[in-house]
């Protein structure tokens, strides 16, 4: 940003700056009077388009070296920073391999990887008969450990991709990279950028488009299959987590999407690998027919479901969706749509996954940015070959996710193609090519104009159930499932009881769902709902005996004592007129106030739509 022209008001102090950044040049108005630093930090992150700033690290300095950062200032109102006489000169720069680089330091990874970095992470080898002829206490070539990354040991055990550690070791041992508490340490991780660099480094010319030269202009990219992978197995706790989430399409013969919520563990099958354990499934709003499913975004409930879900010490590790029909045969086989012959995932299911990629990245001191790559795994519930169902699991590569970022790519009606797209005065769009074998078995270099293959961008991740399932969540009855309206029993007090009624509260409470279900209800205070969620992690029965003796949970336990266990029928939830049981108290016809919460009710009720109450009592 360059200069500031100030506009005084009789209430607010109008600051006009100009934002100098990679993609260009724009305008923001700010009130000095108010706005501090984060303030104006926020609202350049939407003036330049970043939509996920979380993810995408960006720096405001008085000048376009970033010497003199501007989030260094304390957290006070421009004005009374000095800012106003002076003129303000800031350039955010987004992250970029051209960007200042981050010192490793400061960087704070995942526990797990500090974990994984401390294993020695060799592949041991016994001593082989008949090549070593030394003793018990000795070692030669034939028995020596072999590096997490060994190319021959990967493809005996039919590894398509070593770990991220292995691949991380590797690139550390050909660089001979110091290490990170050196001054000579450099980042091995390089971070991906089609974007035209601006200003160009040469400042020989005009800016993109009036001008372009081979030290700002982004190299032309050459496509191949990537050697690793960010996780490398995922793991359902059970059977029974994928039945309930394909009970939907059963029920309805539209298709579903779910959030995969678990925890991220070393793998032991593959050397420093990464295992993802999903413990439950939360089921965003979504609009759904036979063939396409709509995400309601932004979910309203996604800040707190994943405030539960990190109480309980879980995190978003993947997305499910089912993509199933049936073959008509009548014995439950479906069509086997995903095959070599069609696609395993199409170009806009790339897109999808790479921006879900994009947001959730992983913390790497050994990359300039101090991210690299995500976790994040896609998974797609359809038909296998037999007509069975089954799960296919599949990350897109680094590259995928930076053309997708930078708006090189895009999908296409087929499926199993991806589209470059073509430049303009606006973005500049580098060459792709893609090799491949043709019919003589010649390994050639093809230019994707304007398609090429969407395999060039899969990185498949192998899946699997434990062999003895110890779940996290042990209830077995199961809540009513969160936006399944009119097809799912109603989640209600009365669900909730009927859940307690002659449960173990430890087989009862231990259900994601009925926790999500706690917690929107807004009965159970902080501190309360810590300490369920503490219980449900731990099974201290202390914890529980603590619980039982807060106001809140004895003021929950007294409104589900006083809830009917009979509830609306799913029809009755989308306006449908069914009657109750037998015994059940005929509807009015007319609003009812509730004598418990008084809130009018409509018509047709017995149940309190605010508390739950019978309208009876």
């Amino acid at each position: 940003m360059e200069h500031c022209e100030p506009k005084l008001h009789t209430r607010r102090l109008d600051m006009l700056l100009r934002i100098r950044s990679p993609t260009g040049q724009t305008r923001v108005t700010v009130d000095a009077a108010s706005t501090d630093a984060a303030g104006l930090k926020a609202q350049v992150a939407r003036a330049i388009g970043l939509h996920h700033p979380d993810s995408q690290p960006f720096v405001l300095a008085r000048d376009p070296a970033g010497a003199s950062p501007l989030s260094a200032l304390p957290g006070l109102p421009l004005a009374s920073l000095g800012l106003l006489p002076l003129g303000l000169s800031c350039c955010p720069s987004a992250p970029s391999a051209t960007a200042t680089p981050l010192s490793p330091l400061l960087v704070k990874q995942d526990p797990l990887d500090n974990h994984l970095e401390k294993l020695d992470g060799t592949i041991k080898r016994g001593r082989d008969a008949r090549f070593c002829k030394h003793g018990s206490a000795g070692m030669c070539e034939y028995c020596l450990p072999l590096q997490p990354y060994d190319a021959a040991f990967l493809d005996e055990n039919k590894i398509k991709h070593m770990s991220f550690h292995a691949y991380l070791r590797l690139l550390t041992q050909q660089n001979k990279t110091a290490p990170v508490s050196s001054p000579a340490f450099v980042h091995p991780l390089d971070v991906l950028d089609f974007k035209v660099k601006a200003p160009c480094p040469s400042k020989a010319h005009a800016p993109f488009p009036q001008g372009i030269c081979t030290k700002c202009q982004p190299s032309a990219i050459t496509l191949q299959s990537q050697s690793f992978r960010m996780v490398d197995h995922i793991e359902f706790e059970s059977p029974a987590i994928i039945d309930a989430f394909i009970q939907f399409w059963r029920a309805t013969g539209s298709q579903r999407a779910g959030i995969l919520y678990g925890r991220y563990v070393p793998y032991s099958e593959v050397p420093l690998g990464v295992k993802a354990v999903v413990s439950a499934i939360y089921e965003p709003p979504q609009h759904a027919t036979h063939d396409s499913i709509q995400l309601d975004l932004p979910d309203p409930a996604e800040a707190s479901v994943d405030a539960m879900a990190a109480a309980l010490g879980l995190v978003r590790v993947g997305i499910v969706y089912t993509d199933l029909t049936d073959d008509g045969s009548g014995t439950g086989t479906v069509v086997c749509k995903r095959h070599a012959d069609s696609y395993f995932l199409s170009s806009a299911e790339c897109l999808f996954a790479s921006e879900f990629q994009s947001r959730y990245p992983v913390a790497s001191k050994y990359s300039p940015t101090g991210t690299f790559g995500s976790r994040f795994v896609t998974c797609v519930i359809s038909g296998n070959n037999d007509g069975g169902i089954d799960i296919f699991s599949y990350q897109v590569s680094e590259t995928c996710v930076a053309m997708a970022r930078d708006s090189v790519i895009e999908a296409t009606t087929d499926p199993s193609l991806v589209r470059v797209c073509e430049s303009t005065d606006k973005q500049y769009v580098p060459e792709v090519f893609y090799k491949y074998k043709n019919e003589y078995n010649i390994m050639v270099k093809n230019a994707a104009k304007p398609t090429f293959p969407v395999e060039y961008l899969l990185v498949t991740v192998s899946h699997g159930f434990p062999s003895s399932p110890s779940p996290f969540f042990k209830n077995s009855r199961g809540f009513p499932v969160e936006n399944r309206m009119g097809i799912d029993k109603p989640r209600d007090m009365a669900a909730l009881k009927n859940l307690l009624n002659g449960a173990q509260p430890m087989d009862a409470l231990s259900d994601f769902h009925a926790l999500l279900f706690i917690s929107e209800a807004g009965i159970l205070d902080s501190d309360d709902l810590r300490l369920l969620t503490e219980y449900v992690k731990t099974g201290s029965e202390a914890h529980f005996a603590e619980l039982s003796q807060r106001g809140s949970w004895q003021t929950l336990m007294m409104i589900l004592q006083e809830t009917s266990t009979t509830s609306a029928t799913p029809g009755g939830m989308d306006g449908g007129s069914g009657s109750g049981s037998g015994g059940a108290p005929a509807r009015s016809a007319a609003p009812v106030a509730c004598r418990h919460c008084t809130y009018v009710n409509g018509p047709g009720i017995d149940t309190c739509e605010m508390c739950g109450l019978p309208l009876d009592q």
